[in-house]
């Protein structure tokens, strides 16, 4: 498929944490399939939830901050 914006330039099919992204390597705009933005919302709403109770926790301890899903995600 090419991307609908420099339309001369086939996208790139990227897997992370089990969704499918369409990227475009020139312009780097970003297409999902029916559903997959729903499914990054859900891991993104849970993932906040887990990251919060984690939190408070370890509250005193310092520690490595982790990358969110969304950041994972999209990191080209």
């Amino acid at each position: 498929m090419h991307c609908p914006v420099c339309k001369d330039v086939s996208l790139v099919n990227a897997e992370r944490e089990g969704i499918e992204i369409d990227y475009c390597p020139n312009c780097r705009g970003i297409w999902l399939d029916r559903g997959e933005l729903d499914k990054i919302i859900e891991r993104s709403a849970s993932d906040a939830v887990g990251a919060a109770a984690h939190r408070e926790h370890h509250a005193q301890t310092p520690h490595k901050q982790k990358r969110n899903l969304i950041t994972e995600l999209f990191d080209f």
